[in-house]
């Protein structure tokens, strides 16, 4: 039943502001985002948002509205985001996965442990014989992927890991269907610098 709180509009778009809603984390808000919708965009492109909702996946967020033909530029309130080499190649690799596991698993969640995530990005790192190196710029990417709210860190551990779905509303069909090639790049990326890493390693 969708909630009919006088307050369920102002709860809703607050947490829109905060961030990615999600079925999964709290049902009764997202119930009465569906019943509010409407009227939420209609709040929110007052601010040149739009809300995009995903009832299939249960999640929905706000971005930036494209500017229409002659029409004026607003404050952004949506920050773009810059991604290094590692975290574009962890995401992409992220997606990719989740679009195995869709493939392969009637689960709903992708749960990876550190180790897998080493080994996945492996292939794509300079070649280093310090171990600890290539920990620490896993973990790093890693870190930035749950402040971007792509990955969540399962409650009672540090090394294992679910996949947020709302990745695949960021790195899109479009982006996935050119990830080999990506990954192509990624890869001569990694050999063109691991002559360099080994030599650092050594010194």
């Amino acid at each position: 039943m969708v909630t009919t709180a006088p307050n369920s509009l102002s709860l809703v778009l607050i947490a829109l502001m905060k961030g990615v809603t999600e079925r999964e984390a709290d049902p009764s808000l997202w119930q009465a985002l569906l019943g509010l919708q409407t009227r939420v965009r209609d709040h929110v492109s007052v601010l040149g948002l739009d809300l995009v909702v995903d009832e299939a996946e249960g999640y929905a967020y706000l971005r930036q509205r494209p500017l229409q033909e002659g029409e004026a530029g607003l404050p952004r309130l949506i920050a773009r985001r810059q991604l290094g080499y590692h975290v574009s190649l962890l995401l992409a690799l992220l997606r990719k996965k989740l679009v195995e596991f869709d493939a392969s698993s009637g689960d709903s969640r992708l749960i990876l442990s550190r180790e897998d995530v080493v080994e996945t990005m492996r292939l794509f790192l300079p070649e280093t014989a310090n171990q600890v190196r290539l920990f620490e710029r896993v973990d790093a990417s890693i870190s930035r992927i749950v402040e971007l709210g792509f990955l969540r860190r399962l409650r009672g551990t540090n090394d294992r890991f679910e996949v947020r779905r709302i990745l695949k509303a960021f790195v899109d069909g479009q982006w996935l269907a050119d990830l080999d090639e990506r990954l192509k790049l990624y890869r001569a990326h990694a050999e063109a610098d691991s002559v360099e890493t080994v030599a650092n390693d050594a010194g």
